[in-house]
């Protein structure tokens, strides 16, 4: 068989591509601007006893149509598990670690794209919505979800198809916001939006500058709670590729607290989910040493009432003990409050409610059976006494009768002056 192959140029093609045609960067015809016509016409036989072999193609080839290249995609680790259903997990125990994962483009990355032979095509792209950018000769590209170096390749694969030499550089000029779900005990959960420029809702002072980490994230959304497990913390990350697939690592807090260990505090990418564990048995010691870092809110308000000098709502260290919480209340009453009966209600997230008996003693240290170190929205009741009540119940029935005393001495003055 033989293939004639004709090529029928565009019209009106445009003073970039004639200049790039002219200095032999552009392909004079390609599969995306020419239109070619096979005629196929049979060859003949030779008269032998042997049949020959067919004869094979003849084309030219820079008119013959090249295959369109395949989108990257990133290579499925040994041990993630395969995708079912369009969804995969992957459990990572810092192997790889997570500060070695690449940034993964999406929408609203400006991007800054330089041909090292074809300056005119140079210049900045973004990424839309949709998840591509519109690029010279090629038209729309789809780039969400690739590394620089996967969309680097992907491009160079799409530009061989028009220019001879499609050598080119990749680079993030302007990278989009972070957004990050927290959930789990942090004082308040949700999706929240970081960038380079923050401000901590924990401790006073603190500033949040530079890449966005999973502390300043914890900072954003008001701290951890005390019942927080620091060294369960779960940070869940997108794969590369078009395929959604995940990876779970976790992270120890308290190795950052104690150590200064800083690869428990990776960066942050677009997409991350953090959650922190509810703590299995609570301890003291730890809830007040996390209290004294940036990872907790410096302030709570608590709720005093009953026999104190000055009740009402307080604001308070976070931390704060009970008998520490009654004395910034001004104290007990003499006589009047009964220090076995002081009373500590909490409100769950769930909704449900705590309550606790104390024995008050100011010289008990910090702990969960005699002193226990109050929460936000705690509320403490300083019991009566029997002198206070048996007072109270002698003044609520003699206050009307004194009253109707006052009425009779009253009527007997003006029985009197008349």
């Amino acid at each position: 068989m033989v293939i004639h192959a004709s090529a029928q140029p565009p019209r009106g093609r445009s003073a970039l591509m004639a200049g790039l045609l002219s200095a032999g960067l552009l392909l004079p015809a390609g599969p995306a601007r020419a239109q070619l016509q096979l005629e196929i016409e049979p060859a003949p036989l030779q008269p032998a006893p042997v049949q020959p072999a067919p004869a094979q193609p003849v084309a030219t080839p820079r008119s013959s149509p090249r295959p369109a290249p395949a989108r990257p995609s990133a290579p499925t680790p040994a041990t993630a598990p395969a995708p079912a259903g369009g969804m995969g997990w992957q459990e990572v125990e810092q192997k790889p670690p997570v500060q070695e994962d690449a940034y993964i483009l999406g929408a609203g990355d400006g991007l800054n794209l330089r041909f090292l032979a074809a300056s005119d095509l140079s210049g900045p792209i973004d990424i839309l919505n949709d998840g591509t950018a519109s690029l010279p000769l090629v038209g729309n590209v789809e780039l969400v979800g690739l590394t620089l170096s996967q969309a680097s390749l992907w491009l160079e694969m799409l530009y061989r198809q028009h220019l001879q030499r499609p050598s080119l550089q990749l680079s993030v000029t302007r990278p989009r916001p972070l957004r990050v779900a927290l959930v789990g005990e942090v004082k308040r959960p949700g999706l929240y939006t970081l960038t380079t420029s923050e401000a901590s809702n924990t401790q006073v002072g603190v500033a949040i500058t530079g890449l966005p980490t999973l502390v300043d994230a914890i900072q954003k959304a008001g701290g951890v709670t005390p019942t927080a497990n620091l060294r369960s913390v779960s940070l869940q990350r997108r794969m590369p590729g078009t395929t959604p697939r995940f990876k779970r690592a976790r992270v120890d807090l308290l190795a950052l607290v104690r150590d200064g260990d800083q690869g428990q505090n990776p960066l942050l990418f677009d997409g991350d989910t953090i959650k922190v564990q509810r703590v299995e048995e609570e301890s003291v010691e730890t809830a007040v040493e996390v209290a004294a870092t940036t990872l907790a809110p410096t302030d709570i308000r608590v709720n005093v009432a009953g026999e104190v000098k000055s009740p009402g709502n307080l604001s308070l260290p976070a931390n704060t003990s009970l008998t520490k919480a009654i004395l910034a209340a001004g104290g007990i009453q003499d006589w009047r409050a009964n220090k076995k009966n002081v009373e500590l209600v909490r409100i769950n997230r769930n909704g449900s409610a705590m309550r606790r008996t104390f024995r008050l003693d100011y010289g008990e240290d910090v702990s969960a059976d005699k002193n226990p170190p109050l929460v936000d929205g705690d509320t403490v009741i300083v019991g009566r006494s029997r002198y206070a009540v048996s007072s109270d119940a002698i003044r609520a029935v003699s206050d009307p009768l004194s009253g109707l005393v006052n009425v009779l001495t009253l009527f007997r003055l003006l029985d009197s002056s008349n």
